[in-house]
């Protein structure tokens, strides 16, 4: 096991180790077992006096295996063998490379000394499976960079480069480049022998610096538990170091592993992966993609150029009107300006992305494009006849796609002659800030295709989830049944700052009548009128000219322009257009209000994957989470219901549907089927997955 999971060699008097766990050197039990030995021998050998710690493949190492966090810890552990490796009396130096995450960092922190070749990025993302780090990251991290940075870098599952972590002082070196990685670990290693670095109290910075972070981030946490107990482990830095600091972070963290907020995260986590890969037996071939185009200059299609631009591909973004392409770069630019003013972005950064933007007012500047994104008016003869020029414009493979939020993709694919080629790409707006991205599949969308557009996806840094074509296609059609029910309670008596009160307290960062407001509900009554329906109290809001937050008023009142304020008129609009629809009043209590918005999303969302829309109960969860705000600790809107218990949701909507004679109430065929076996979402998905 030793041989195969940690190598052994010397250079002089410094022994060198490598982790050679393919594909990503994950931080498992047999490495940590293989590490433990080779310490032993090393410890033993008199003629030894330092180690270089290295790793095989593209990474150092890229963190834990996440699937063994659900088991029990098994010795070594890691926290057992970084105190060990901190302690060694001959010193260790990680010479590192690639993304180093999650223990692969602590690893590396709990060395004497670290070096890295030009590429490397660290980072602890624990967070992001509902954990802190486990293995010292909470006290070894702030005592090298100050423990208001490591808060930021960790709440934050923020990946720092090489460069960056020289600047703060968590490397010694950058190495010239990869090659030259083993001998600058090597210098180094000779270089600490006799003067290890160990870091003190005082670097941890002023005290009421963290405690002023620490409130502005749990402001922001929103039910979340991780934040929480973070705040808490790196706390415990300005007074435990070594193994009480150990312990007392282990604590933390065991709470969380143990947790149902993690164990939900956990599960988003392989659900992302599993939404972002192409359809098991689907095989398809990714195309090369070296220069976009965006037809169209309103908010999305400039958000959706940023997106190519902050991604290092240059892109031409075309607008007829002179006047629209001139406002787009100008938002752009101020855009940039402001991550340039907070810190996120160089100025010549800055400079180098506006210049992978290139303003065009003709279709003919596309024609060398490999992939071209339509982004004009959601008018369906509009998009058919800019298809059908860009057809007859472009090379045969490049690929044609819509970024519309609704229309139908096989019918403006048979504008063209290569309907194989067309392919939904649904941003979210912002679509330069919003990390989803529906790939919508038409009935000829070919598996080459489909995984360009996995592959651009990745490249922009956003989470795809391959979706049927329907109305509103997955995230839009369920979120129409949030729209309604959240109408109906207002209708039968709930008042709107107490149904966004009941679901911001669930975890969402808006409610559906603050999220209206800043959309414009101007805009959400045209994409109704589009689609045949009606919201009556939103359309009388409507009426009066109240849009939301650019006119100041909507179905709140805001006098400083964002902050939301109950307004009496709204108040009295609501009850006289439910005394003209007949509305039956009633109270609702927290739990009802809850139940009533999110249930029947449930049920729309059982029907999409009975419909085949949606391959997975997980896709549905990935969707929500990335674009729509639904917190990640609950994991998604599917699993959530698991937990709920499908039986509670069914019985709900059947009396719904009894009491208002809502046909679109009445549990999902799905959704009954799984009640009657006694089913979940998830164990429905497994026996698929096993039936494939």
């Amino acid at each position: 096991m030793t041989q195969d999971y940690v190598s052994f060699e010397r250079d002089g008097e410094i022994a060198v180790l490598t982790i050679d766990n393919p594909p990503v050197n994950a931080m498992g039990h047999e490495v940590r077992t293989a590490l433990s030995a080779r310490l032993d021998a090393i410890e033993a050998d008199d003629s030894l006096r330092g180690v270089v710690l290295m790793g095989t493949g593209r990474t150092f190492c890229a963190g834990a295996d996440i699937r063994q966090l659900a088991a029990p810890p098994v010795e070594p552990t890691s926290p057992e063998l970084f105190l060990r490796v901190e302690a060694m009396t001959k010193p260790v130096v990680a010479a590192l490379h690639g993304p180093v995450l999650g223990a692969g960092f602590e690893l590396a922190l709990a060395c004497a000394g670290r070096v890295a070749a030009p590429g490397t990025e660290l980072g602890l993302p624990e967070v992001k499976l509902g954990l802190i780090p486990g293995a010292g990251g909470t006290f070894r991290l702030p005592a090298v960079i100050g423990a208001s940075a490591a808060l930021d870098l960790i709440a934050g599952a923020r990946r720092i480069s090489a460069a960056e972590a020289l600047d703060i002082g968590l490397l010694s070196e950058v190495s010239a480049d990869h090659a030259d990685l083993r001998r600058a670990a090597l210098a180094c290693a000779r270089g600490v022998l006799d003067a290890r670095r160990r870091a003190t109290g005082a670097a941890l910075g002023p005290r009421a610096d963290f405690e002023a972070a620490a409130e502005r981030l749990l402001r922001r946490a929103r039910g979340a538990e991780a934040p929480q107990l973070l705040v808490e482990a790196i706390g415990n830095a300005f007074a435990l170091q070594g193994r009480t600091a150990q312990e007392a972070e282990q604590a933390l963290f065991q709470r969380l592993r143990e947790g149902p907020q993690s164990a939900a995260m956990r599960h988003l986590f392989f659900a992302e992966r599993a939404a972002a890969r192409l359809p098991d037996g689907l095989p398809g071939t990714a195309g090369s993609i070296s220069r976009a185009a965006v037809i169209g200059a309103g908010t999305m299609g400039g958000g959706i150029a940023m997106c190519f631009a902050d991604a290092g591909l240059p892109v031409t973004l075309i607008d007829k009107s002179a006047e629209g392409l001139a406002a787009s770069l100008d938002r752009i630019r101020k855009n940039y300006d402001i991550s340039v003013k907070r810190g996120r972005l160089s100025p010549s950064e800055a400079e180098a992305r506006m210049a992978r933007i290139t303003p065009a007012q003709t279709l003919e500047a596309a024609r060398d494009a490999d992939l071209v994104i339509e982004a004009v008016f959601e008018d369906m003869s509009l998009k058919q006849q800019l298809l059908r020029d860009l057809d007859a414009l472009l090379a045969p493979e490049a690929v044609l796609a819509t970024n519309t939020s609704s229309l139908d993709i096989d019918e403006m694919a048979a504008a063209t002659g290569r309907p194989q080629r067309v392919v939904g790409l649904h941003f979210f707006s912002p679509a330069n800030v919003m990390t989803l991205l529906e790939v919508v599949r038409g009935a000829k969308t070919d598996a080459d295709t489909l995984a360009t557009a996995l592959a651009l996806a990745a490249i922009l840094g956003k989470q795809a989830v391959i979706v049927g074509n329907c109305a509103g296609f997955v995230g839009n059609r369920i979120l129409r049944q949030r729209h309604h029910q959240a109408e109906q309670l207002l209708q039968q008596g709930a008042r709107p700052e107490a149904v966004d009160r009941v679901i911001t307290t669930f975890g969402m960062a808006m409610g559906p009548f603050q999220m209206a407001d800043l959309a414009g509900l101007d805009v959400a009554r045209m994409v109704r009128r589009g689609q045949g329906y009606a919201l009556p109290v939103a359309d009388a809001l409507c009426d009066l000219g109240r849009f939301g937050q650019k006119t100041g008023k909507g179905y709140y009142l805001y006098e400083d322009g964002r902050t939301p304020r109950p307004d009496p008129q709204v108040d009295q609009l609501i009850a006289d257009v439910s005394k003209q629809l007949g509305a039956p009043q009633r109270s609702f209590s927290d739990d009802d209000i809850r139940a009533r918005v999110f249930y029947p999303m449930v049920n729309e969302a059982a029907r999409i994957l009975d419909e085949g829309i949606a391959a997975r109960p997980s896709d549905i969860d990935v969707t929500y989470v990335h674009g729509y705000g639904f917190p990640a600790w609950r994991g998604g809107l599917m699993y959530w219901a698991d937990g709920e218990g499908l039986g509670t949701v069914a019985r709900a909507l059947a009396a719904w549907a009894e009491e208002t004679g809502e046909d679109r109430l009445r549990p999902a065929p799905l959704l009954e089927r799984l009640v009657r076996e006694e089913r979940t979402f998830a164990e429905w998905q497994a026996d698929r997955n096993k039936e494939s």
